[in-house]
């Protein structure tokens, strides 16, 4: 049985991503070109520092089922 890849894994992946991305900017990680801090601020209009943007993000992602 094969399994194909949907746009919306795609998207979920990406998500899941910018999330980690965030966890590692939380501990002190840097990066050349846009933070995922900045990204998932602009994208999703969150406010406040890293751990509370992060905190919004991973409630945002369990309420839509792709964060258990």
């Amino acid at each position: 049985m094969e399994k194909t890849i949907t746009i919306n894994d795609i998207g979920a992946a990406r998500l899941l991503t910018l999330r980690q991305g965030l966890s590692l900017e939380i501990k002190g990680m840097t990066r050349h070109g846009r933070s995922c801090y900045s990204i998932i601020k602009d994208e999703f209009d969150f406010r406040g520092n890293k751990q509370n943007v992060f905190d919004q993000f991973t409630r945002m992602l369990k309420e839509a089922g792709i964060l258990a």
